[in-house]
């Protein structure tokens, strides 16, 4: 909140949240949107055959994840839309567990939702508009502040009902000021689906080649090898003998920093922050305490701790001695075939059946000692040379992801508060 005894700016007005614009309102969630609603309390059985049900740990990054979410019957799912049905152009909030976890839903859903937030917004500039709020710094702050629970958090459904909006007087501008934030998270996620398509690609000329051994100039001819039939001319490796996995260091969280106080600081990674490519920490470390062990753009990194094989490009900076920068011994490897080795169904499922799984946390440095990669020379380097475009274009297109993504965050907060208008809106 602005100081209160500070001069406030001809056409501004001091609120609750803060100085914004004279005309600008502050609302409630509830007098927003159409309904703010919660989920169900209940716990519907798990069935073969039936409907996803969402809770907070399914919201995700803006978007409703079903991979882990498990599916209850027709009759359960009837049930619970009764309290809680959701629509085209809702708003899912996390209120439990991890707290504040927003989800925009901008297609049809098929799901219900258990202890889950609902805003019923009926339309979607204005869903998008309570979108961005919720995730601005305003939103999060007002979030933190409603938060209860020692041992695990939650927020109440009547703090989300009284939950504060800054919304414009005309609807034209929020409709304006919503479609440039929205613009630019679709440029985003075009490029996240460009580099998904890339990699499919990659990977799937990775598995001909040096899988099902389909690969240039293949004669078919084929001979025994300690790991089975393998092509003439190949041979089986130890993987150590042609990468090398430098393991990251450990600084001490007594030297965390939440932000980057100067320019001797640089972006640390932990084994939870390399999730997906290209994303930046929320810690940060001072570089002389990494003993080197830096890494960049186009490097590889693996996680061999905690949750093993997470592969991650397109951060810079250091990383805890649970994750892996693999690099090649030989010059004929390049880091696209790396990238897709180590992203590989048969490799990622070598290195969990090695890890060990006795072990509360698992740990999977030492399996890769144990494991072998089948190849050859040349194709390796004829896969270089046709990857390695696709390998760097994803570099390119996380650069672009990072810079449009440093922008949104940079004009969010202004735009939510009126610091920056929309000049065009009334057109």
């Amino acid at each position: 909140m602005a100081d209160k005894n500070s001069t406030i700016p001809k056409g501004w007005r001091m609120t609750t949240l803060g100085e914004i614009p004279e005309s600008w309102q502050i609302t409630t969630a509830e007098k927003f949107c159409l309904k703010v609603a919660d989920g169900t309390h209940a716990t519907p059985k798990p069935v073969l055959n039936g409907k996803y049900l969402v809770t907070s740990k399914h919201i995700k990054s803006g978007k409703v994840d079903l991979t882990s979410a498990y599916l209850i019957s027709q009759d359960d799912f009837n049930e619970v839309n009764k309290r809680s049905k959701v629509d085209q152009w809702d708003i899912l909030f996390s209120m439990i567990g991890t707290v504040g976890e927003i989800a925009i839903i901008d297609k049809n859903p098929d799901f219900a939702i258990k202890n889950v937030g609902l805003f019923k917004c009926g339309n979607e500039f204005k869903a998008k508009w309570l979108f961005y709020f919720l995730r601005g710094r305003i939103g999060q702050g007002e979030i933190q502040q409603r938060m209860n629970g020692t041992t695990q958090s939650y927020v109440t459904l009547s703090d989300l009902k009284s939950f504060p909006i800054i919304v414009p007087s005309s609807s034209d501008e929020l409709k304006a000021i919503a479609a440039v934030l929205s613009s630019l998270d679709d440029k985003i996620e075009l490029l996240r689906e460009q580099n998904k398509t890339l990699e499919a690609i990659a990977q799937t000329i990775f598995k001909e080649w040096f899988v099902n051994f389909n690969f240039p100039g293949a004669t078919g001819k084929m001979i025994d090898s300690e790991l089975g039939k393998i092509p003439e001319g190949w041979e089986v490796e130890k993987i150590t003998d042609i990468f090398e996995f430098i393991k990251g260091s450990e600084p001490g969280a007594a030297n965390y920093s939440n932000e980057k106080p100067n320019s001797s600081f640089v972006p640390f990674y932990r084994v939870q922050d390399i999730s997906q490519y290209g994303d930046v920490p929320s810690i940060y470390v001072e570089e002389k305490l990494l003993k080197g062990k830096i890494f960049g753009q186009d490097d590889i990194l693996i996680s061999l701790d905690g949750t093993i094989g997470r592969v991650f490009i397109g951060g810079s900076g250091g990383h805890s001695g649970g994750i892996r920068r693999v690099i090649e011994k030989q010059d004929y490897i390049k880091k696209s075939l790396i990238f897709c080795f180590l992203k590989s169904a048969k490799f990622q499922n070598d290195l969990k059946s090695f890890s060990e799984a006795e072990t509360t946390i698992k740990h999977a440095g030492g399996a890769v000692e144990y494991m072998k990669f089948v190849l050859n020379e040349k194709i390796c380097e004829r896969f270089g040379e046709t990857i390695d475009p696709l390998f760097q274009k994803i570099i390119s297109n996380i650069s672009q992801i990072q810079t449009l993504s440093a922008l949104r965050d940079t004009l969010l907060p202004k735009l939510m508060k009126g610091e920056i208008r929309v000049a065009e809106f009334n057109n």
